[in-house]
């Protein structure tokens, strides 16, 4: 918000009432000069009264082009079928539609949270986190946790997918990542009980059909989400959910 002081106005007509009220006591061309002077010194404070709301406005119009900051993280839970109704109060409403599939993927780091993430991202060349959600495992953020990113809440592209087709993937698919690396330890059972949970709800408010929940390692040359994702069990425990 602009904060005038006002007070620096008042003074400066203080000054010129004063002026005016010691010009009888001068010859005829000195009021003259004051008042040209006193003149001049407005212009200076509405200047730069003009110039600061101009900078400001700018400063907001800057603002407006930032990524959204995310959603507060939903808190882990242990209970099957939590409630993720939270994950739908976008700043962009969710157009079913546009989303056609899922992708999971892990970070390949064994602790971290979404912050993290990001940042290795954006060092990366990335604006922001690539990920639309990222599941903790308790070794940076509390386990089971869901993060929402800023490009769930303003719909926006993924960019989480390689491969060929990543592109298309980032376009019309949403990016899901847990925390860990599913090469060298196995998942937690909150981080897999909430991707389920997750994965389960996207499906059914969007209609995303079963054999559109893919993970990386089918559309791109990687291991992700690892070769200790118990993908079985994952897509049994789905069809619990649903």
């Amino acid at each position: 918000m602009l904060h005038v002081e006002f007070g620096e106005v008042s003074n400066l007509r203080g000054s010129v009432n004063h002026m005016g009220g010691t010009s009888n006591k001068s010859s005829g061309s000195i009021p003259v000069r004051r008042s040209a002077q006193s003149g001049r010194r407005t212009q200076v404070v509405w200047v730069s009264l003009i110039g600061a709301m101009t900078a400001v406005g700018g400063l907001l119009l800057a603002l407006e082009d930032r990524p959204a900051a995310p959603l507060a993280a939903l808190a882990s839970t242990d209970r099957t079928g939590a409630d993720l109704s939270a994950i739908y109060r976008t700043q962009q409403p969710v157009e079913k539609g546009r989303w056609t599939g899922i992708v999971i993927h892990h970070s390949g780091s064994a602790t971290g949270s979404a912050d993290t993430i990001a940042r290795q991202q954006e060092a990366r060349g990335l604006l922001g986190l690539g990920y639309h959600f990222v599941i903790a495992n308790g070794q940076g953020a509390p386990d089971g946790e869901v993060h929402v990113g800023y490009r769930w809440l303003s719909q926006l592209p993924g960019a989480h997918a390689s491969g060929p087709k990543g592109d298309q993937y980032n376009r019309r698919t949403i990016g899901i990542c847990l925390v860990g690396d599913g090469d060298r330890r196995a998942f937690t059972p909150a981080q897999l009980q909430r991707l389920a949970e997750l994965v389960a709800s996207l499906q059914k408010e969007l209609g995303i059909p079963a054999d559109q929940v893919v993970l990386h390692r089918d559309i791109a040359a990687t291991a992700s989400p690892g070769r200790l994702f118990p993908e079985s069990a994952f897509r049994a425990a789905l069809a619990a959910v649903r």
